[in-house]
């Protein structure tokens, strides 16, 4: 397969974004977001989906940091579809159960270039540190949207707020890691039988 790459920038009234993605990398991030607990969770999805992953953000953090997690949500699935081409020869479905001390999430996705995504990933805590839980949502909503990805995230178990949002990012990772993956039972064939995603 040819390499499959992308870097995208975006430049808003509120975030200058600049991201590069490698899809047969070794899982190496760089993650400058201005956001200490989301440039974890860019490492560990980009640690255990194999995804190269060098991402800064410039965002309005004096009013919050909403714009800036939901924006390099839509950078990173933009840069996805791009490395992903025509999508010949992958295996185009992932899904993964996480286990993370106390908690258990299931992610499931199909790189079917149909956005949807079904959420039921509550927390018990609307911050961990400074960090608004709700916007976990918001960024794999981004992601989803701007990447053509049906994603569903499901808590199974789970009591600590961080371990639920640590595993959520792993559990998407481990999925698309899956679903990136080239197939050799499929080399340069379409995972479709529409004969376009």
């Amino acid at each position: 397969m040819d390499p499959r790459r992308a870097s995208v920038s975006r430049t808003t009234a509120e975030t200058e974004i600049s991201i590069a993605v490698n899809l047969d990398g070794r899982g190496h991030s760089r993650s400058q977001t201005g956001v200490g607990f989301f440039d974890h969770m860019i490492d560990q999805l980009a640690r255990h989906s194999l995804i190269d992953i060098e991402l800064t953000c410039a965002g309005d953090h004096h009013i919050d940091d909403h714009h800036s997690v939901e924006d390099c949500g839509i950078a990173l699935g933009q840069a996805l579809r791009e490395a992903l081409g025509d999508k010949r020869g992958i295996r185009r479905y992932g899904a993964f159960h996480l286990a993370m001390d106390d908690t258990l999430v299931r992610a499931a996705l199909d790189l079917s270039g149909r956005p949807f995504l079904v959420w039921n990933l509550p927390f018990p805590a609307e911050k961990i540190g400074s960090f608004d839980t709700e916007l976990v949502r918001e960024f794999f909503q981004a992601l989803s949207t701007h990447g053509g990805i049906t994603l569903h995230v499901d808590l199974l178990h789970g009591l600590n707020a961080h371990h639920i949002a640590e595993a959520a990012f792993k559990a998407v990772a481990r999925a698309l890691r899956e679903a990136v993956e080239p197939d050799p039972r499929m080399a340069g064939e379409l995972p479709s039988t529409k004969g376009a995603l």
